[in-house]
């Protein structure tokens, strides 16, 4: 079972890590590469923004499949 709280947890403390979480190790990865690329450039602005959506993304996946497969 996948659990949403521990999902947008872990996307929230590293990006893409709550992809990976959820078995979505080639999305997490690009969430990975897309933060890093969103922080450095634009020096922090955009880098929050793409930071939260990331962990909202990972929660909600992990809400709407909780069963791994």
């Amino acid at each position: 079972m996948r659990d949403p709280i521990v999902a947008g947890i872990l996307s929230f403390l590293i990006p893409g890590l709550g992809q990976i979480y959820n078995g979505r190790i080639l999305v997490g990865l690009l969430w990975i590469i897309l933060t890093g690329f969103s922080w450095i450039g634009t020096a922090g602005t955009f880098g929050w923004i793409v930071h939260i959506i990331s962990a909202w993304c990972a929660y909600r996946y992990a809400k709407k499949n909780p069963v791994r497969m």
